[in-house]
Formats: C-alpha cells, sequence, structure tokens
C-alpha cells in the first residue's frame, strides 16, 4: 500500500437483516463526501451485495474476479454521488459467502495493495454473525451497530455485540437507532439494549444517531441514487449530514493502527488466530 495517512476505518453491522445498514451506510459515506472527505464505502456483504444496485451502477467485474486473480481491487472500483468510491461485491454467488482460508488471504492482500487515497473506509457488512463479519468488525476502529426498535433487532444485535466482546475483544459500539418515528422513540430503544448490555456484557454503547422514518430514503433509492444527494433537506438526510460531522471528530488512533495497514493487519491476525485453532 502507497499511502500512510491516517484512515478511518469504520464497520457498518446490525445482526439482523431489513435493518437498513445499507441505507445507512450509503448515505453517511455520501455525507462524508459533501464535507471534503475521500471516502470508500466497501460493500461486504459478499454473497448478496446490493450498493451497486441501490445506485444503478453498471458493474462488469467485482471482487469475485479479484479474488481469482482476474484484475486488482483498484480495477473493479466504481464512483458513486458526490465522488464516493464504491467497492462492489457479488450478488448471488454461494462461492463468495464460503471463501477459503486462501480466498481470505487473497482479500485480506487486496485491500494491502489498493493505491487508491481514501480518508474514510466504511464497511457495509452482511447480516449475522459470520466469520468474514465478525472479522471486519475486529478489523475496524469504530463499530456501529444499527438497530430497529423492535424485539428481533435489539436481540440479534445483543447477540452479536455478546460474541464480538467475548471471543473478540470488541468492546465499545457506536449505536444507530434507524426508521425511528421520533427521538423518544430512539432513546427508548437505546435504554432497552443498554438494560440488557449493562447486565451480562462488558461493553461500552453510545448512541450516536436516531434516523427517522423518512419516505424519502425510498424516494432516493428508486431513482438510484441516496436521500442525502437528491433530497438533501429531508429528516433523515439532516440526521445523516449531523452525524457525519460527528464522525470527523471521533479520534483516529495515533499509532499504526491508525492506519488502513490496521484494518489489514487485523484481518491478518483473525487468519493466524483461525489457522492456529
Amino acid at each position: 500500500m502507497t499511502q500512510n495517512r491516517k484512515v478511518k476505518v469504520i464497520t457498518v453491522t446490525g445482526g439482523k437483516g431489513g435493518v437498513g445498514k445499507s441505507s445507512v451506510s450509503l448515505n453517511l459515506a455520501v455525507a462524508l463526501c459533501q464535507l471534503g472527505r475521500k471516502v470508500m464505502l466497501f460493500d461486504a456483504d459478499l454473497g448478496l451485495a446490493n450498493i451497486d444496485v441501490m445506485l444503478g451502477l453498471k458493474v462488469r467485474k467485482n471482487l469475485s474476479d479479484v479474488l481469482s486473480g482476474e484484475c486488482s481491487l483498484d480495477d473493479i472500483i466504481q464512483t458513486g454521488p458526490a465522488g464516493l468510491r464504491i467497492v462492489p461485491a457479488s450478488s448471488g454467488l454461494r462461492k463468495m459467502v464460503e471463501l477459503s482460508v486462501e480466498q481470505h488471504a487473497g482479500l485480506i492482500r487486496a485491500f494491502s495493495e489498493l493505491k487508491e487515497e481514501i480518508d474514510i473506509l466504511i464497511v457495509d457488512t452482511a447480516a449475522g454473525i459470520s466469520d468474514m463479519v465478525l472479522s471486519f468488525c475486529r478489523a475496524a476502529q469504530d463499530v456501529i451497530m444499527v438497530v430497529c426498535n423492535e424485539p428481533t433487532s435489539i436481540a440479534d444485535a445483543y447477540a452479536e455485540m455478546k460474541v464480538l466482546s467475548n471471543d473478540y475483544g470488541v468492546k465499545k459500539f457506536k449505536i444507530i437507532g434507524n426508521q425511528m418515528h421520533s427521538l423518544d422513540e430512539g432513546k427508548l430503544m437505546f435504554q432497552k439494549l443498554l438494560m440488557v448490555t449493562d447486565r451480562f456484557l462488558n461493553v461500552s454503547l453510545e448512541l450516536v444517531a436516531c434516523i427517522p422514518v423518512d419516505v424519502n430514503l425510498r424516494k432516493a433509492i428508486r431513482q438510484r441514487s441516496c436521500a442525502v444527494e437528491v433530497f438533501p433537506s429531508s429528516p433523515a438526510s439532516r440526521i445523516f449530514k449531523v452525524l457525519a460531522a460527528r464522525v470527523l471528530q471521533w479520534p483516529i488512533p495515533d499509532v499504526p493502527g491508525g492506519h488502513l495497514q490496521f484494518f489489514v493487519e487485523n484481518l491478518v491476525r483473525h487468519e493466524h488466530d483461525a489457522d492456529a485453532s
């Protein structure tokens, strides 16, 4: 990797599907671009990728081609709204969900050889707690957990935090309440989550945003764009912009962990741990 600049790596996850991880990842990424940052969004739902579909991008080669050695990571990067750089994954390929150790190492190597200079890498994970999802969460500097105010979402978010905390040493989570009808509803959801984590887990939670129910989010996707780009004054867009400004204040460790190499090295370390076991 040629760059030495500090890169913030944020993983967006959520336990269960349908909580709006991809919408949050995309709108936050574009909002950060609008603040002048060089942002890359990695669609890490390796078997059911959807960022390219949401934006109507015509993707000729994707991550499966990188892993097969047909091209480099730099070759597949797409440009989205506000100059966002997007790493598209594959859709409908079962083999991408069941990567071998060699393929997992190939993914890590692809990122280590990335030539583009970026300020922020946002990793949009798959649903569930597969090894790949846990690896991306473990390797990031900040983990955003997207949670809806429903029992299954809260239970699955708790389950993912339990695994990450007990097995991977991840102790800090930033919570985004999504599809909220009010700020009070978001705070109530957070208190429910806090009640169980305080009792059973040794973790620290921070509520960083409550994204309101907003029809403009769906309208934007129908237009093959995102709300912060085409509906910048909508309720959700305003919250995403506030969140983006907050993200810029999150510290980057003043150690090698502040670089993109940190992301790569932590993935490599996970591979070594897996091999040892």
